[in-house]
């Protein structure tokens, strides 16, 4: 895989000032821990006679496919889309009462404290010093807005953005807006998916920080692309190379 760490010298971009687009869900917070909890939570409550919870996650997965188009993402569209698949699998007469449950564990899930990930407050004030950074999210604007102001991180960016879709067409958008210098941009983040591919197919330079808990849904094997990749195992390591 090109660009990787051990592949770019250490001091390459700290003589020059560099755009660091950076995601916020699972790189700069926790947040599918608690949609997987929420997952469980429904799983036993729905205590399918023949389905186990991974097969009940694929019918979920199913139907948020089908549905991120038109209703997008965040805790009050996975509490619709855990609608759908109960009322799709359960076996039992459905009352008010009950649906009302189901909604009540994604809705639960806004009332978790912001946890950030080790070492991201630190290397934020560290690299707001020294670079540009911008903060580039997709899901509910509402709940998008409320973590970012419950992080307190919103000062170290100099913009936030919240798109519907992180599709190379928003990234397109977001350079054009800001005015970035495509050579001296880097998109940092989680997912493969929503992060990497785009920025690199677009050829803007991505920083890969992998989460053991990124959804299913956006993990891809990575592409290359015109741009230079680096893999860190943590967001701290990101004061090593900028």
């Amino acid at each position: 895989m090109p660009g990787q760490a051990g592949d770019l010298p250490q001091v390459f971009s700290h003589l020059v000032r560099q755009h660091l687009i950076i995601d916020a869900d699972d790189t700069l917070w926790e947040n599918n821990i608690y949609f997987e909890r929420a997952f469980q939570e429904f799983a036993e409550f729905l205590d399918h006679s023949t389905l186990n919870a991974e097969e009940v996650r694929g019918v979920l997965d199913e139907i948020e496919l089908a549905n991120q188009q038109t209703h997008g993402y965040g805790a009050e569209n996975f509490g619709r889309n855990l609608l759908q698949c109960y009322q799709h699998l359960v076996e039992r007469e459905i009352s008010g009462a009950d649906l009302e449950r189901v909604m009540f564990f994604a809705r639960r899930i806004l009332d978790h404290p912001i946890e950030l990930i080790e070492g991201v407050e630190e290397t934020l004030r560290y690299l707001s010093g020294r670079h540009d950074l911008l903060l580039f999210t997709k899901g509910h604007p509402e709940e998008q807005k409320l973590k970012i102001d419950r992080s307190g991180l919103g000062p170290c960016f100099r913009h936030a953005a919240i798109v519907k879709e992180k599709d190379a067409a928003s990234y397109a958008g977001l350079l054009q807006q800001c005015e970035l210098d495509l050579k001296r941009t880097w998109m940092v983040g989680n997912s493969p998916k929503s992060d990497i591919n785009p920025a690199l197919e677009l050829g803007l330079n991505a920083v890969y920080i992998p989460h053991d808990r990124t959804w299913s849904l956006e993990r891809q094997p990575i592409r290359p692309g015109p741009g230079r990749l680096l893999i860190l195992e943590k967001f701290s390591e990101l004061r090593q190379y900028f």
